[in-house]
């Protein structure tokens, strides 16, 4: 089916429901945890929810999200929403922006339009992008998913059915972190011929549910530094992959029916993983928080889960064994408080490496926290690839 154009707009008996079960919170003890050591700290997320029922606005942002042209669509069963931003420049390079977890689609809010429409930004319109931003599959309005078996190097499959069949893209440009880091990997692994460039923000092997992360030697000198960084965030990091890999539907029976539970996850992981001193809100609104919240409300739980199931189940097999393992031509930036940095031998080997760039601040969700380095990064990594 071709896409169809959608209105993101929840229904009132939805958010009703929501707000029925806010003021009905079985709130548990959380002793000794002002440091959020054994998880979301209780008297935050108190604020959180009040703000919740009384001052969180969701159809303000129902009406920022439809600023946007929004789409959805099937491929091979699966519901595909994504937003369509058309680039304003003399040739707007079509591009792909693919999300994580916990993140949304949302998270792109800040770049679309710099990327799309450079002029108006203070940029050059020669650097135009055709913005294009998908839930993956299970994700917020790309659900109902009522079939099994879709992983990350399956969603590079759909997404190059939607660029190229549904928006008649023949070529473009990728761009991701966390699991659209992944994707993006392994669409300039596997379909190289129609990537203009892959842009990363996240380095991470595409067989990471069995690779080793490298060993301290394995890091120059002077990156040392960075193997221990590693060690100290991917402590918190743990849970998440090892639950949803190994059983998640019994987590999605708790968030898809406490929205308290749905929000700890999302919000603890916001603030261990973002660039911050201990406040979450360093990083992100309350407004921002419950945003992201509530679409994943909305949209149900179950999918996000099990995508690492399905990853950790089906696991990733190469389709050729050249070197680099990414033929695409391919741009890194490392934002300093991100989960994983990888040494840079890694980097040059595995990827057809033309830019590699350090940030200065910034997390896990780059795009979020740090809209205008990630969107000046990609401008400069495309840039010559334009005539190629």
């Amino acid at each position: 089916m071709a896409p169809e154009p959608f209105t993101v707009a929840v229904p009132g008996e939805v958010l009703d429901d929501l707000q029925h079960r806010l003021s009905h919170v079985r709130w548990p003890d959380d002793v000794g945890n002002a440091d959020w050591r054994y998880g979301a700290n209780r008297a935050y997320l108190e604020e959180l929810v009040a703000h919740w029922r009384n001052g969180f606005d969701w159809r303000a942002q129902e009406a920022r999200m439809n600023i946007y042209a929004h789409f959805r669509t099937t491929l091979d069963e699966v519901p595909i929403h994504f937003v369509h931003e058309r680039g304003r420049g003399p040739a707007p390079v079509p591009l792909i922006l693919s999300h994580g977890w916990p993140w949304s689609f949302w998270d792109f809010e800040k770049v679309i339009r710099p990327l799309a429409d450079p002029a108006a930004f203070g940029g050059d319109p020669a650097d135009a992008f055709d913005v294009v931003v998908p839930s993956l599959p299970g994700f917020a309005f790309s659900t109902p998913l009522r079939r099994t078996g879709i992983n990350f190097h399956r969603t590079a499959d759909l997404w190059v059915r939607l660029m190229r069949d549904e928006l008649g893209y023949d070529r473009f440009g990728a761009q991701g972190g966390d699991w659209g880091q992944l994707i993006t990997s392994q669409l300039g692994h596997k379909y190289p011929q129609h990537l203009v460039g892959t842009h990363l923000s996240l380095s991470l092997p595409l067989n990471f549910f069995e690779a080793q992360l490298p060993g301290e030697t394995e890091y120059a000198e002077d990156e040392r530094h960075w193997y221990h960084h590693t060690q100290r965030r991917m402590e918190h990091a743990t849970s998440h992959i090892a639950v949803q890999s190994t059983d998640p539907q019994n987590l999605a029976y708790a968030m898809h029916d406490s929205p308290v539970a749905l929000l700890a996850w999302l919000v603890d992981r916001r603030r261990w993983w973002s660039d911050n001193t201990g406040d979450v809100e360093e990083s992100f609104t309350k407004d921002d928080l419950l945003t992201l919240a509530t679409l994943y409300w909305v949209g149900g739980f179950v999918g996000t889960a099990r995508f690492y199931w399905e990853a950790a189940h089906d696991l990733w097999k190469p389709v050729h064994d050249r070197t680099p393992v990414v033929e695409s031509p391919t741009g890194i930036a490392v934002f300093p408080n991100e989960l994983v940095v990888m040494p840079r031998s890694f980097m040059e080997r595995y990827y057809d490496l033309r830019r590699l760039t350090y940030m200065k601040s910034g997390g896990h969700f780059a795009p979020a926290e740090e809209p205008d380095a990630l969107v000046e990064d990609v401008r400069e990594f495309f840039r010559p690839l334009r005539t190629t």
